[in-house]
């Protein structure tokens, strides 16, 4: 393969890591969604797979089309087409994909939610979940006590993954990423009084049992599901035929 063909694959890849699960806050590339990605001289055409044929149809619709949109912005990959195998509706969502008709163009009547507001909910339950994370790593290596949960600012957290998710996470949701900040606030930004933050950090660590919960079932689907040979894993198929000139 030449250089500008590798170069190509890897933007593509590193474009389909930023198309986010919604209710698991995980790339699709690290749950094994993507089933194939086929690279030719047209532009590309990617085929996502999900762990069942009933997953949401809007968390279906919304990933397919975080993905088509995150091709799209590709330099030089020409025609993009994203495919949904093996759905209830994937017929319905190909076509809205292929047609850029967006959610409601597609589902009509049945788009009683919009996908900004979707969106929005599981943005702030990530932000939730990234918040428990980086505060619970703190108390677990006794840097902080719960005592001092509400005077925690987002400069008194270590640099490392847990840290640089939390940014992300409230960046995300719009609320501010200045060192001084506290960490230890509600949805809105606001923080939480002292008497009330054990009780939620304990409703934040209930979110994030729960996603990393679901996050492990659907694994578990998925991999049944598309088990590739006797090792059982979750392999997707990269062909590029795209030449240097």
């Amino acid at each position: 393969m030449t250089t500008l063909a590798s170069s190509l694959q890897t933007q593509v890849w590193e474009a389909l890591g930023t198309v986010i699960d919604p209710e698991l806050d995980e790339p699709v590339t690290d749950l094994g969604f993507v089933r194939s990605v086929a690279i030719d001289e047209e532009g590309i055409e990617v085929h996502l797979r999900l762990p069942t044929s009933f997953c949401s149809p809007n968390f279906a619709y919304l990933m397919a089309s975080d993905a088509q949109d995150a091709l799209a912005r590709v330099p030089g990959i020409g025609r993009v087409s994203v495919l949904l195998d093996d759905h209830h509706d994937s017929d319905t969502i190909n076509a809205g994909l292929a047609a850029h008709a967006g959610y409601v163009g597609t589902f009509g009547h049945e788009a009683d939610t919009s996908l900004d507001e979707l969106r929005a909910t599981f943005r702030r339950k990530a932000h939730t979940a990234a918040m428990e994370r980086a505060l619970m790593a703190l108390l677990r290596a006794r840097l902080r006590s719960v005592d001092d949960l509400p005077r925690i600012r987002l400069g008194d957290l270590p640099p490392g993954p847990s840290t640089d998710a939390l940014v992300a996470r409230r960046a995300d949701i719009g609320l501010s990423t200045d060192s001084g900040d506290p960490v230890l606030v509600d949805d809105d930004g606001v923080p939480v009084p002292a008497e009330q933050a054990p009780m939620r950090l304990r409703r934040a660590t209930s979110v994030r049992i729960s996603m990393e919960g679901n996050s492990h079932f659907c694994r578990g689907l998925l991999a049944t599901r598309y088990a590739d040979g006797d090792a059982g894993g979750i392999t997707t198929i990269i062909t590029n035929t795209r030449s240097a000139s």
